[in-house]
């Protein structure tokens, strides 16, 4: 195939893709949707949030006296947050995403892409800027913002493992890392330790197959990687198991630990679960990162 050829076949499988990316994306955002100020918390802005006591160290101009007269305390007026955040996602594109285990399941990579979009459409309405990892398309604010994430979430690559790209990172932003992580960890220490030299914050988010959280083989098995890449058969797969599971826990073991040495927060969520938690998740993990 030519290339103007594979270019263009690519151009139209991304038209198909991207009304029900979207679709999907507004419809889950909406079933965990948190007002339209969810990350709610005291700060620099000019709407009312609450009133609270005062404490040793508020000076005097902060007392809202009028409400301090209906009682024998003083009481102090805040007001809500409103500083806009930058927020980067990076999503693994490459071939391992495009794993699933069973037909009837959705890849690694679709619910990946569905899980930062929605978070995406939360954090917009919200009023912060939202961009993807690289120069393609910086944090911006507003609906408009929705439809170039979505392009650039339904980008692919021929590399059978991903690493995050922290170029285009906003210094003292938040960042959201969503990959099977299943290449070399060095290679998200080396985008963690970068982005913590720019003061980031945030999120891993590791998404996984349920058959890679059982492993439901036995017998003779051929194990080969999405790319071809790599390839390993054996005629005793289930003496693999124990291992494997062992190699995973102590992965997502490193993944944690790396992430809290950072600051950073991670989880782990497979395809067979409910989209809503996981997305939730994410929002919460990112207020608690601010």
């Amino acid at each position: 195939m030519s290339e103007t050829a594979l270019l263009r076949s690519r151009a139209e499988a991304l038209g198909q893709a991207l009304p029900p990316l979207l679709a999907a994306a507004e419809h889950l955002a909406a079933t965990v949707m948190l007002g339209e100020h969810g990350r709610r918390r005291a700060g620099l802005g000019d709407e009312f949030w609450q009133y609270r006591p005062a404490h040793a160290g508020d000076s005097a101009r902060m007392i809202d006296w009028r409400r301090s007269a209906r009682s024998d305390a003083h009481f102090v007026r805040e007001r809500e947050w409103q500083a806009a955040q930058s927020v980067a996602l990076w999503v693994d594109t490459a071939r391992s995403m495009g794993f699933t285990g069973d037909k009837s399941r959705a890849p690694k990579a679709d619910r990946a892409r569905l899980l930062a979009l929605a978070l995406a459409v939360l954090l917009l309405r919200g009023g912060e800027r939202v961009g993807l990892a690289g120069a393609a398309t910086p944090p911006r604010s507003g609906r408009g913002q929705v439809m170039p994430l979505a392009e650039g979430l339904l980008a692919e690559t021929d590399a059978d493992y991903g690493q995050p790209d922290t170029t285009g990172l906003v210094a003292h932003g938040r960042a959201v890392f969503v990959s099977d992580f299943l290449a070399d960890l060095a290679g998200v220490e080396a985008a963690m330790g970068r982005a913590a030299d720019r003061g980031l914050r945030g999120v891993l988010l590791q998404v996984l197959d349920p058959a890679e959280e059982d492993f439901p083989f036995d017998g003779r098995t051929i194990f080969e990687s999405m790319g071809g890449s790599l390839r390993h058969e054996t005629l005793r797969a289930g003496d693999l198991r124990d291992r494997y599971l062992a190699r995973l826990a102590e992965r997502k073991e490193r993944l944690a630990t790396l992430a809290r040495a950072s600051g950073w927060h991670y989880h782990c969520h497979h395809t067979g679960q409910a989209a809503q938690p996981a997305l939730l998740w994410l929002y919460r993990a990112l207020e608690r990162a601010a």
